[in-house]
């Protein structure tokens, strides 16, 4: 069934042909036969300009109650314009279903479903998609970090949670995955300027009203630069990547047991995705509670990036952690996902997002320093 979107002469197995019947017959309500499977590919003859679609149609012409009929059988081609995961070319055909009736004059879509072996599934007349996965007992990470802001002081154990969540991400990150194409690093950095849950998304969740809006200008023109200056030129920084590695995705049970949840986009970009997610938490609840940063936020802080830079060596994930470290200051500081916080942290936030875009490398040892000329200190360590 996986060539099914192939030329005639690899579709026509009877397996194949008793799957289109099957599909056929539930579309018309009468028993159907299959006469013939042909490619339509008018956009690619040799005199056509356009050499690239999206997708071959199949039609499918049949007998149903002694009359002729045609139909068209589509599916969608992985290529980087954002169609290189399945969840992008289930996209289209859903879209497709939702809102070609909405067209005058335009063709009528009589089914959407999926392709299981031998099998035509049919989505027709769903609604919302569901996941279900396993229950794993454990709590939250973000209610350690919770507990340091009210006794002001992290553990021994807290500092080896902190280390075994950075060799995680170190092995992770460890190697590209053979493969994987140069174009999945290229669509992590469209995706984390441009998509609706990176930083152009995140800016559009702001007040209209927002205040300081012209901050959110200033990240959105960065942003940009940053896409032009490593979306097509670093994509050897390619690597399995978790995409959302923050305190409410990890779990904890007993000790230094862990599991995590809702890895996201894909699972493949730059380490510095993943560095940025968790390691701004400690900043963000250091800058909350800064009598908790001396002894609480700011050891865990610095023994993640030196567990993590110890293990990989890779100080070129410093140089690319502006851009990430300023999409999830955009969330700390957006209403929507923090209404609760001051005004003047929300501003502190951005402003010190502008200053990593505008100086790179990043630094986490002079984090202090930064937040203290922005005039929320941050107590210095000893």
């Amino acid at each position: 069934m996986t060539q099914l979107a192939g030329v005639a002469g690899q579709t026509e197995s009877d397996r194949e042909r008793r799957a289109f019947e099957v599909m056929i017959t539930r579309l018309e309500g009468a028993a159907a036969e299959l006469l013939s499977i042909e490619t339509l590919n008018g956009d690619r003859a040799p005199t056509e300009l356009k050499r690239i679609g999206y997708g071959l149609p199949l039609l499918l012409r049949y007998r149903v109650s002694g009359a002729a009929k045609q139909l068209v059988f589509r599916t969608q081609a992985p290529n980087w314009f954002g169609h290189d995961r399945r969840s992008d070319r289930a996209c289209l055909s859903l879209l497709a279903a939702d809102s070609f009736g909405e067209q005058p004059r335009h063709i009528v879509v009589r089914e959407v479903g999926a392709l299981r072996e031998n099998e035509l599934l049919s989505l027709r007349g769903t609604g919302e998609f569901y996941l279900v996965t396993d229950y794993v007992e454990g709590t939250l990470y973000a209610n350690d970090l919770r507990r340091i802001e009210r006794t002001g002081s992290s553990t021994p154990l807290d500092l080896a949670r902190v280390e075994v969540l950075a060799r995680h991400l170190a092995e992770l990150h460890a190697a590209p995955t053979a493969s994987d194409s140069p174009e999945a690093y290229t669509r992590s950095i469209r995706d984390l300027v441009g998509s609706g849950e990176g930083i152009f998304g995140i800016v559009d969740s702001y007040p209209r009203d927002f205040q300081r809006s012209h901050l959110l200008e200033r990240i959105e023109e960065l942003a940009v630069g940053w896409r032009r200056r490593i979306g097509r030129s670093k994509t050897d920084r390619l690597r399995r990547t978790h995409g959302d590695f923050h305190p409410y995705n990890i779990l904890f049970g007993e000790g230094l047991e862990y599991t995590l949840l809702d890895a996201s986009r894909g699972g493949r970009g730059d380490p510095a995705d993943d560095l940025a997610a968790l390691s701004i938490n400690f900043l963000f609840d250091g800058i909350r509670c800064p009598q908790a940063w001396v002894e609480g936020f700011g050891p865990l802080w610095r023994a993640f990036f030196k567990c993590y830079l110890a293990l990989v060596k890779d100080d070129r994930v410093l140089e690319h952690m502006a851009p990430f470290l300023a999409w999830r200051a955009l969330v700390l500081a957006c209403p929507a996902w923090y209404p609760d916080i001051e005004n003047g942290l929300r501003e502190s936030l951005l402003m010190a997002a502008i200053q990593w875009l505008e100086n790179p490398p990043f630094d986490p040892d002079t984090v202090e320093a930064t937040f203290t000329g922005l005039g929320v200190p941050l107590l210095p360590h000893t």
